[in-house]
């Protein structure tokens, strides 16, 4: 009796035999860190590495454009899905470079005004009126 099996190549089924986050380029994002992950000052030198390396699958895995071949990627997605919590150097990494990419808070000092860019305009009309006002009374009272 002869046994017959089937084997399907695209399967979704992790494959364990198969090497995690594989990609054929590195990665770059001049968008966010124009100067590269090495020199910008937020990645250590095995961090940007490891992003420049792996960052094109961790990408396409989290935008969902590439599903996980191995349980490390599925796990990686179950992570950035928020279903797990982040404990491998990939998964902590991509989660910095994502909050990094986001861009940094401003703080303002307590008691500062913010003006917006809309607004500067005539915030400085109104101060060259003013400076323009307080010029103009001292030569009226010698005048008079």
């Amino acid at each position: 009796m002869t046994m017959l099996t089937t084997t399907s190549s695209s399967s979704s089924v992790p494959q364990d035999n198969a090497v995690s986050f594989t990609a054929t380029r590195r990665f770059y994002d001049d968008a966010n860190f124009p100067k590269g992950f090495r020199r910008c000052g937020d990645f250590t030198q095995k961090e940007a590495e490891l992003l420049e390396a792996h960052g094109v699958a961790m990408q396409a895995l989290a935008a969902g454009s590439l599903l996980p071949r191995t349980s490390d990627e599925q796990r990686f997605v179950e992570v950035i899905k928020g279903l797990q919590a982040a404990t491998s150097p990939l998964e902590k990494l991509w989660i910095k470079y994502t909050t990094l990419a986001l861009g940094r808070p401003f703080y303002a000092v307590v008691g500062t005004n913010l003006v917006r860019p809309s607004e500067a305009d005539a915030y400085l009309d109104v101060l060259d009126s003013d400076i323009a006002d307080e010029d103009e009374e001292p030569k009226a009272e010698e005048k008079a």
